[in-house]
């Protein structure tokens, strides 16, 4: 069962049809709309300040996402794919952006609409990511614009993850 808690008077709000896995932990003020997923072992704390996480975005295992004390709340769009073990921390991700694996984004940054932030890449504080671009290094760097496929591949993903949640919820019924 996940940890779903309120703090400090803070609730979470979730839509019906967001999948948690049963280890993730949502704290606070945290709101999570429809069709998006939550995998093992995410943890989104909204202790400090709020965390919104748009539409059919996946947040996928060991994910972290927090922001800082009245300073930096963390905005992520929608059909997001959030990789494996990434850090997004009091930033604004906007709609169709990949964040790879073990990737971190610290606050303030911005990642405009058709990113992809390469695996184990460091977006720093104050960063304002360009659409259409792969981003890559430490810190992260632009790389190189987007081919169509991967622009595609963005989507292709979140879509993905839509099918993956239904695999568990028809599990669930077993």
């Amino acid at each position: 069962m996940p940890i779903i808690r309120s703090i400090q008077g803070k609730n979470p709000i979730i839509h019906p049809s967001v999948f948690i896995a049963e280890s993730a932990v949502i704290i606070g003020e945290v709101s999570i709309d429809a069709g998006s997923s939550i995998w093992y072992n995410v943890v989104l704390r909204g202790d400090v300040h709020f965390i919104k996480v748009g539409e059919n975005t996946n947040i996928q295992d060991g994910a972290i996402v927090h922001c800082t004390y009245q300073k930096a709340s963390t905005t992520i769009g929608n059909n997001v794919t959030i990789g494996h073990k990434a850090m997004i921390h009091g930033c604004h991700i906007h709609d169709n952006v990949l964040i790879g694996m073990s990737a971190t984004i610290l606050d303030h940054a911005v990642i405009e609409p058709f990113v992809i932030v390469a695996a184990g890449a460091l977006v720093l504080e104050k960063t304002y990511l360009e659409s259409g671009y792969l981003y890559a290094g430490v810190p992260a760097k632009k790389i190189k614009p987007l081919t169509q496929e991967q622009l595609e591949g963005i989507q292709q993903y979140a879509r993905n993850y839509q099918m993956y949640c239904s695999w568990y919820k028809i599990e669930e019924h077993i």
